[in-house]
């Protein structure tokens, strides 16, 4: 029986799952993955969602209103953050301890046929995933717009994003408050900062692409797709590699891809991003699917631009 319906749909998607594979070995590794998305399945159930079937290391489940789906997904996130916590104490591999969730969320007219769903809003969720970083929800502006305002403050705009497959962009809202990082992570650990000018754009460059951001115009997305705001055509490079945001007065860059992003800057600190991200300070290089040191990798300059720090200071009066 075929049935058309507006439902919410979601996608979650376990990273890391690779590592398991490398240090368990694949009987062992197959059984934790399978346990985690199976218990993954708890929150859905007690939201009064629908799993529609599992995808290996994720699964797909829908919902009759966005409220549960989102409310589900923030716990599955704390389910897999207390799994990998009790492992941690009882000394389990590295690979668990790298587990990581992204889920994506989207409402709209779906087709429910043969125990599975199609539609828009079905390939919509999915393509999210291709965009979010380490434990991070994205949900689309349909979704966030039914939730309580409360709820709704929790979440921030990412703008509009160019999803694989579909020709119009996707207004799109992350989950906040998934990291502390930058001038936020000094002030939990030093107490209060001295305040820190913000930047007035951001200069990417590689090969004969030049190109200068303000914050107005992020998220940015690096990747080998043309569709990508910032196009780097290696083949090294995933079609969405790597996502600029602007947040709490800075530029973040998110890893997305399956290779890693790392990041050079140019007082020499090196950081290397596995789904996932930094504060950009300074100027630097960013490789995408490799290391900046390595000469095949694709690797974009970037300048934190300040441009009361190129205007000429005023002379101080001797005394």
């Amino acid at each position: 029986m075929t049935r058309i319906s507006d439902r919410t749909v979601l996608f979650a998607d376990l990273r890391g799952s690779t590592a398991l594979f490398e240090t368990l070995g694949n009987a062992e590794a197959t059984s934790v993955v399978t346990h985690c998305v199976n218990a993954l399945g708890g929150p859905v159930r007690t939201q009064r969602g629908d799993v529609v079937k599992t995808l290996g290391d994720g699964l797909m489940a829908v919902f009759e209103s966005a409220t549960p789906a989102v409310q589900a997904a923030m716990q599955m996130h704390d389910l897999l953050e207390g799994m990998v916590n009790r492992g941690s104490e009882r000394g389990a591999s590295p690979g668990l301890k790298g587990l990581r969730l992204q889920v994506g969320v989207a409402r709209g007219e779906v087709v429910e046929m043969a125990g599975d769903c199609f539609g828009d809003a079905v390939n919509v969720a999915a393509r999210l995933l291709d965009h979010a970083g380490d434990n991070e929800t994205l949900v689309t502006i349909d979704v966030l717009q039914e939730l309580h305002q409360d709820v709704q403050l929790r979440f921030r705009s990412l703008d509009k994003l160019v999803l694989r497959g579909r020709v119009e962009p996707v207004q799109v809202h992350v989950l906040g408050g998934r990291r502390a990082t930058g001038v936020d992570l000094a002030a939990t650990q030093f107490g209060d900062v001295a305040a820190v000018q913000e930047p007035d754009g951001l200069r990417l460059m590689w090969g004969g692409h030049h190109r200068v951001f303000a914050s107005l115009q992020m998220p940015v997305v690096l990747g080998r797709s043309p569709q990508s705001a910032f196009c780097v055509d290696d083949t090294r490079v995933s079609r969405s590699h790597a996502r600029l945001d602007w947040h709490s007065g800075s530029f973040q860059l998110t890893d997305l891809s399956y290779n890693g992003t790392y990041v050079r800057f140019n007082d020499g600190e090196i950081v290397s991003l596995r789904r996932g991200s930094c504060t950009l300070h300074g100027s630097g290089s960013i490789g995408l699917g490799g290391t900046p040191s390595d000469p095949a990798s694709a690797c974009v300059s970037f300048d934190v631009l300040r441009f009361a720090d190129t205007q000429p200071q005023p002379l101080l009066s001797l005394r």
